[in-house]
């Protein structure tokens, strides 16, 4: 049988395997939610550890730890923060509120850690002490928003880094069509021409907006509640300690953190979540109208638009032979409708904070990291799978523009609106081309009406004119 140790908190005594480096209030937590099977995300956990070692470094500064036990903590923390002991972090994400289990989960680990490093036996917390020591001037409310913000900003580095090389890719492929004519389509009926380089344009111009947005999002997250222990006040925690952890976690991240002007304020709300939260919102509506749009382009081959090609990444069908799917742009789809649906979770559990705390922040954490993680996912998933691979079928875009009724919108200026409804009412009618009604009731010359029709002038501003010879 496996050897257990003994471990004892207020609520009594419970049995924790030996070589676990977690302790009993992790097990109650383990014991009393098993809800999902998710465990924090990895960066969560190394935010944590920073934390916690930024904590360590600035009470041993201010003398109220013992050097040799700080060292031993930091030393532990470090290693966590390396990607060692994740697999100790074992509480649920929905869990007890406020994020008490995960805090002391983490105290646990490190303590018992440390204790290992100082030469002692795991559990034995006279030497090192989960909360005496690893939490020393730290509650769960000011530690775990902390970890919040930390982690977030780690992870909105890399989404922002897969967003700047999707808008790149678009630009490649905005120059790459510039000069292929396609129709236009509003109420998904035929409209004026646009070249198929404006719509990748336009797409580029959509992610940048994007990016500036999620990026002005994060600026709130950089103010820490750090030092503002249970209830905003700063009980327990001296003004120095405060200003060190802050320095000390500058340092250590390379983000832009400072203390936050009023810490019960950040400690009750949790606008700046709700904030960054809509900005990935906005960022994956955006996403599904692109991944639309490109499915509805590629569609076909032969009964659809077919005016552009995507990758071939897999077979499409199990029973119809020779089909391929527009499967990218559908995956996306369906994580922005998953970051649609966390951002209500995460309004709603925003809301819910009652007086001096809001005991959600778990699911708020949990639904943030995740939206964070899969648009990352998604989006370099998206840039290097589909759009880099997009190839435009020029013959088909340049029979459908000379078919399309909307090239007779250049033709208001010189026969009038209700001249130009009957020209495309009778060109519809006849399967016929603008151009051919319009020579064939001789209503402009052949070469005016070839410059006033040429379908790539018509997709620059202004009124198209020509003078007759």
């Amino acid at each position: 049988m496996d050897k257990k140790r003994i471990e004892k908190d207020y609520l009594g005594e419970k049995e924790i395997p030996e070589d676990a480096y977690y302790g009993i209030q992790t097990l109650r937590a383990i014991e009393n939610f098993p809800i999902s099977g998710i465990k924090a995300h990895p960066e969560f956990i190394r935010a944590t550890a920073l934390v916690k070692k930024a904590c360590a470094e600035a009470n041993m500064m201010i003398g109220d730890l013992d050097e040799r036990i700080g060292r031993a903590i930091i030393n532990a923390a470090d290693e966590i923060i390396n990607g060692k002991y994740h697999e100790q972090f074992l509480v649920d994400v929905f869990q007890a509120g406020a994020g008490t289990s995960h805090n002391m989960n983490a105290n646990e680990v490190i303590a018992n850690r440390a204790i290992e490093l100082l030469g002692g036996k795991k559990g034995d917390y006279r030497i090192v002490h989960p909360n005496d020591h690893v939490n020393m001037a730290q509650s769960t409310n000011d530690v775990f928003p902390t970890i919040m913000r930390i982690s977030c900003l780690f992870l909105i580095r890399k989404l922002i880094f897969e967003l700047k090389n999707l808008e790149e890719a678009f630009k490649r492929k905005a120059i790459e069509f510039d000069k292929i004519v396609k129709p236009g389509r509003t109420h998904l009926e035929d409209a004026a021409p646009i070249r198929l380089g404006q719509v990748f344009n336009a797409y580029a111009f959509i992610i940048s907006e994007n990016i500036e947005r999620i990026e002005r999002a994060s600026i709130a997250l950089e103010d820490l509640n750090i030092g503002a222990t249970a209830v905003g006040t700063g009980l327990n925690a001296e003004p120095e300690y405060v200003k060190l952890v802050v320095e000390k976690l500058r340092m250590y991240t390379g983000l832009n953190l400072r203390s936050a002007k009023n810490l019960i304020a950040k400690t009750q709300s949790m606008s700046d979540f709700v904030e960054l939260s809509n900005a990935l919102k906005t960022l994956a509506t955006d996403m599904i109208k692109i991944a639309n749009d490109i499915r509805l382009m590629s569609s076909g081959p032969v009964t659809g638009l077919n005016e552009i090609n995507l990758p071939a990444v897999q077979p499409g069908s199990s029973i119809m032979p020779g089909k391929v799917n527009p499967v990218i742009a559908e995956a996306m789809d369906m994580v922005a409708f998953q970051v649609i649906g966390n951002d209500l979770t995460i309004t709603l559990a925003s809301q819910a904070g009652q007086l001096e705390l809001n005991v959600m922040m778990p699911v708020i954490a949990f639904n943030l990291i995740q939206s964070l993680h899969i648009l990352k996912n998604s989006i370099h998933v998206f840039t290097e799978k589909l759009v880099l691979g997009i190839t435009a079928n020029e013959k088909r875009c340049r029979d459908m523009v000379e078919r399309s009724p909307g090239l007779a919108l250049a033709l208001n200026p010189y026969i009038g609106f209700d001249a130009t409804a009957k020209i495309v009412q009778e060109a519809i009618a006849n399967n016929k081309t603008i151009k051919e009604v319009v020579l064939e009731k001789k209503l402009l010359p052949e070469d005016i009406i070839g410059k006033i029709l040429d379908p790539y002038a018509l997709t620059e501003p202004g009124k198209k004119k020509a003078k007759q010879s």
